[in-house]
């Protein structure tokens, strides 16, 4: 998929670890398709680490995700499973007295479809971080019926972890329909070869590359995917 013609409904992004920039690819993402005229809302099912505020609680990445959407979901849809604990979501579940279950996650998913042209669903952590002690998160995917795209951190050692990743999703029985590269490390040596290598032996399509842009709004860097 090297163009937006015919965006899929809804995906799932995945990453090749936690802090790759699943969050800012997907609100790129989110960009990249409202700028082309769809009507795209993120999600984020589980979101541990939020904040109480006078709304309730909140998550940095899910409020991400809501301010890239149009139109704008309900929050308790975008973040069904909102846990305050900023641990992995079955600690954070568990502190929290809460048991994670598919159905809360696919009832708010469908209120999305149903405004959307196509809904960003971000994930958590790595491909193989568990929801919980019973869910994994390509259970959530199979639930949902979604492709994945893919989201690799350009660091050192990221040619295995995309690779191990990739093979994971396929294993599952998930479709990977593309993949991100997002520039992590801005000292990295020689990102250009890695992407290159990266470009040979991923099977899926390639999205495009995220330059190094901490703290930048990005909806100006969606350009740089899809083509």
């Amino acid at each position: 998929m090297s163009s937006l013609s015919a965006p899929p409904a809804a995906f799932y992004v995945t990453g090749t670890d936690t802090g790759i920039g699943k969050t800012f690819s997907s609100c790129a993402l989110l960009h990249a398709l409202r700028q082309r005229g769809y009507r795209a809302v993120g999600m984020k099912p589980v979101a541990s680490g939020c904040e109480q505020t006078v709304e309730g609680l909140r998550n940095e990445d899910a409020t991400a995700l809501l301010a890239a959407s149009d139109p704008a979901p309900a929050y308790a849809d975008l973040n069904p499973y909102a846990l305050p604990l900023p641990l992995a979501p079955e600690l954070a579940a568990e502190a929290a007295g809460v048991t994670l279950s598919l159905d809360p996650i696919e009832a708010a998913f469908a209120r999305l479809r149903a405004q959307a042209d196509t809904v960003v669903v971000e994930g958590v952590g790595g491909w193989l971080a568990p929801l919980s002690a019973t869910l994994d998160q390509s259970h959530l995917v199979q639930a949902l019926q979604l492709p994945v795209v893919m989201v690799v951190g350009l660091r050192l050692g990221c040619l295995n972890h995309a690779r191990l990743t990739a093979q994971a999703i396929r294993a599952s029985g998930a479709t990977c329909i593309g993949w991100i590269a997002n520039e992590v490390d801005p000292q990295m040596e020689r990102i250009d070869d890695n992407v290159a290598l990266l470009r040979a032996r991923l099977p899926m399509p390639f999205w495009g590359r995220l330059p190094y842009a901490p703290g930048t709004d990005p909806a100006p860097l969606a350009r740089h995917l899809l083509g």
